[in-house]
């Protein structure tokens, strides 16, 4: 019997189509339902993959860009990424992982943080192969588009989540709105009609929600990828700006080398596979490992003599105990007889809060010269001209005015 070609055309797609879901799904920890996405690239177009971001925060870090890395995989097979920058759902904020409710930000600090998102996420992701879209498009909805999203789901299957099950037992409060929250994600995979949708493990209740909303609107239902959660620099929680253990993509290079070297060793492995796709060079101690890391990650969102200038200048300051090439100036008067008040000096310096610089200066962080100061109300002479250095990198030259 002759071979029928359209049946056996039919088999190598599929074959091809296993083969790239494979490739995509590499890294990442679910990949839902199983043989959906590979049943998805069978269908020979390209597909709508769709990530979220809420702008509930100014900048971009390093957790971020293990999703948007793989957004960029899927840029670089052929296929459209969605990048939703949720303008509205930032004004809920995202439950997922949470022990209690978000505060509420103004319209304008989302507007604000919605574009330097963009911006960032452009570190990442090519900007010509970027469908940017703002959830606000659809979300702003009358009330009988409401309900009908709300007859989507019923309030004991969302309270099934984890995070809600885990508040409701320590009795802690759940708003209306946060409920509402995984509907409106959902409803944005309708909006876009979204093939695949990406997220973090965190997000794996919502991005399966999103098919089941999907079905409701008669919309194809999505796959779904999660990815690992990168730990912060404390080695122990999600990294997070509000937990302040974050390694931002804007921050200067100085900043992103020096919190790398500060990684525990036990996540390091875990920063080279989620962030380099890779294992540390065999037989490469810990911390020539971290420089390594370090170095790389400035060239990615520096460039290559930016790593190596942040290099020589964190061992000037930190092997060497030398002062950085360049240091900005910190005015400061003095009050009261010529005495200045060294925690509302720091604060104004450095962006901190008095009670956090008074915390520095009982903790022995606080430093003059290379001399560590122990008193926080100081003469005027003793500060004019010198360096005042704050923790392990901040440092100022203090100039006297008036």
């Amino acid at each position: 019997m002759r071979p029928h070609p359209g049946r056996d055309s039919s088999i190598s797609n599929i074959a091809l189509a296993i083969d790239q879901a494979e490739d995509l799904a590499r890294d990442a920890v679910d990949c839902l339902p199983a043989g959906e996405l590979a049943r998805k690239l069978a269908l020979g177009r390209p597909l709508r993959v769709k990530l979220g971001i809420d702008p509930t925060a100014a900048d971009i870090h390093l957790g971020h860009t293990v999703v948007l890395a793989k957004l960029a995989a899927f840029q670089d097979a052929g296929h459209v990424v969605v990048l939703i920058i949720g303008d509205f759902t930032a004004r809920v904020g995202d439950p997922s992982g949470r022990s209690s409710t978000r505060p509420t930000l103004t319209d304008a600090e989302i507007e604000t943080n919605a574009r330097t998102f963009q911006d960032q996420a452009f570190k990442v992701l090519d900007p010509e192969r970027v469908e940017v879209r703002r959830n606000s498009e659809w979300l702003d909805m009358p009330m009988h588009e409401v309900f009908a999203l709300l007859r989507t789901t019923t309030v004991g299957g969302l309270l099934e989540r984890d995070d809600f099950a885990r508040r409701r037992a320590a009795q802690a409060p759940i708003s209306m709105l946060e409920l509402l929250y995984p509907l409106m994600q959902g409803y944005d995979s309708v909006a876009v009609r979204a093939d695949v949708e990406l997220g973090g493990t965190d997000q794996k209740f919502n991005l399966l929600l999103g098919r089941d909303i999907q079905r409701a609107y008669g919309v194809p239902e999505q796959a779904i990828l999660t990815m690992p959660i990168l730990v912060g620099t404390d080695g122990e929680r999600k990294m997070s700006k509000s937990l302040g253990n974050q390694i931002g993509v804007s921050e200067p290079a100085g900043e992103i080398y020096g919190k790398t070297l500060s990684v525990p060793d036990a996540v390091l492995e875990d920063y080279f596979r989620l962030l380099l796709g890779r294992r540390p060079p065999p037989g490469l101690g810990p911390r020539d490992a971290k420089r390594l890391l370090a170095r790389e990650l400035v060239e990615r969102f520096h460039s290559a003599p930016d790593a190596a200038r942040a290099e020589a200048e964190f061992d000037r300051i930190h092997v060497d105990r030398g002062e950085p090439e360049e240091i900005g100036e910190a005015p400061f008067a003095a009050v009261d007889g010529g005495v200045v008040h060294l925690p509302g000096l720091i604060a104004e310096a450095f962006g901190l809060s008095r009670s956090d610089a008074r915390r520095l200066i009982a903790q022995g962080g606080v430093h003059l010269d290379g001399r560590p100061v122990e008193e926080t109300d100081v003469p005027a002479e003793r500060l004019d001209g010198r360096v005042l250095r704050v923790g392990k990198r901040r440092f100022r030259r203090l100039v006297r005015r008036g």
